[in-house]
């Protein structure tokens, strides 16, 4: 994303109602959370993990907010920048501490956003959901794509939580925003989503 002129940013993504740059403030958010969340070990057991985190919303600090102003506080905040590039500098140096954090932490149990998690768990969500909002800025500008390792470990937590496996035929990136709602599909597509256990869009 280096390089990209300023306006590009604001180009949108498949995240709906969100350009480029308000996709990088939320996964800029996320990350700081994440960090914190590393280190937050308890002695109690696991009572989910990396799939399973997926079925449940983080719980509220306002019981009045609900989803509209979460995507609206992000878009306050990209809003907040100068330029949009300035975000994508803090994203930059908050997941280079990311993978320091993640190359120190203890293995264990941790609490996160309302849940333990083991702390390979932990780092799995966060795999997936930054694979994914890399799909998101992908409608934008053109960019490289995400890690595959990352991109398959996305495919199969969308295929757990829809019950079953997606056609092998579709390459794991279309899986993805498929199984997701990112993107509608075509009428053979909407037909093999439509009779799955649980149809998309999963994964928020």
């Amino acid at each position: 994303m280096n390089g990209w002129p300023e306006q590009a940013y604001w180009a949108p993504s498949h995240c709906r109602g969100w350009s480029v740059v308000d996709v990088v403030v939320h996964v800029h958010l996320g990350l700081q959370e994440a960090v914190l969340g590393l280190f937050d070990l308890v002695e109690e057991p696991a009572d989910t993990d990396a799939v399973g985190y997926w079925r449940s919303s983080p719980p509220a600090t306002d019981p009045q907010a609900d989803g509209l102003d979460a995507a609206a506080f992000v878009r306050r905040v990209a809003a907040a920048y100068r330029r949009p590039s300035g975000a994508v500098a803090h994203l930059a140096a908050t997941s280079r501490g990311v993978l320091r954090a993640a190359g120190r932490a203890t293995p264990g149990t941790v609490a996160f956003q309302g849940h333990r998690l083991g702390t390979g768990d932990l780092l799995a969500t966060w795999a997936v959901e930054v694979a994914v909002h890399h799909l998101d800025v992908g409608r934008g500008p053109a960019v490289d794509p995400p890690a595959p390792d990352a991109l398959a470990l996305a495919r199969r937590t969308v295929e757990e939580l829809c019950g079953a496996a997606l056609p092998a035929s579709w390459p794991d990136a279309r899986a993805v925003l498929l199984g997701t709602g990112r993107v509608d599909g075509d009428a053979a597509e909407r037909r093999a989503l439509a009779a799955l256990p649980t149809p998309p869009p999963v994964l928020g």
